[in-house]
């Protein structure tokens, strides 16, 4: 396939992306966004109540976004698994290494690492009750909680290779897009730029893309204080 059939291809395919802006579809709709397809949004705040959770129910059963419906009406879950599944289907936008490239270990490494030891804890985190019940108890797990995803960050900053000018190489690849949502979160950028000082530069820099700059905008705005103290 040529590079300009296939960027034709990209463009005529249509998904419909659950989740609300800031949330785990961000990175997803950044993704598409730069692929160059075309996205329907549904917008749910799943961690805002049960109303919401019930909202998305029909399409995931764990009431819980992000969820992209696929050109074919297949529903994929789990934004690393989409994320994975994004690159690999569209590898003329130049988002992740090739299946044989040296590079594809620490890609798949990093893109698991970061729903397994970061994403997850969100969970118990926008509903304190579902594993700590005792509200006298929940300022504590919700401490704790962020300090660990500080020590995940700290871990992944010492472990993965200096950034050139990305986290893969002199290519943005969606492992810079994951970070750079991900990283706004709890504990939040002020203290990500103190626990991974060697992948600070990558984020402002996907901040800065102007191929973004309108999502970002739009999906993700810079509001006064976004960063956190």
């Amino acid at each position: 396939m040529s590079l300009a059939s296939s960027v034709s291809f990209a463009s005529s395919d249509r998904y419909t992306l659950y989740g609300a802006p800031g949330s785990g579809a961000t990175p997803i709709h950044a993704a598409l966004t730069l692929i160059g397809a075309q996205v329907d949004t549904v917008d749910i705040a799943a961690w805002e109540s049960d109303a919401e959770r019930d909202r998305v129910a029909g399409i995931n059963p764990m009431r819980q976004v992000p969820a992209l419906v696929l050109p074919s009406g297949e529903v994929m879950t789990e934004s690393a698994a989409i994320l994975i599944w994004l690159g690999d289907r569209y590898p003329q936008a130049g988002l992740c290494p090739a299946p044989d490239s040296p590079l594809r270990a620490r890609y798949l490494r990093w893109m698991v690492y970061l729903p397994a030891a970061i994403y997850s804890l969100l969970w118990v985190r926008d509903d304190p009750a579902r594993l700590v019940p005792d509200p006298a108890a929940q300022p504590a797990m919700l401490e704790r909680s962020a300090d660990r995803i500080a020590h995940c960050w700290h871990l992944m900053d010492t472990q993965i290779d200096e950034p050139a000018p990305y986290l893969l190489g002199d290519r943005l690849s969606l492992l810079d897009l994951y970070v750079t949502v991900m990283s706004r979160w709890t504990p939040q950028r002020a203290r990500f730029y103190r626990e991974a000082p060697r992948m600070t530069p990558v984020v402002k820099r996907v901040d800065a893309d102007p191929r973004l700059a309108e999502f970002w905008a739009a999906r993700f705005a810079f509001t006064p204080g976004w960063e956190g103290a």
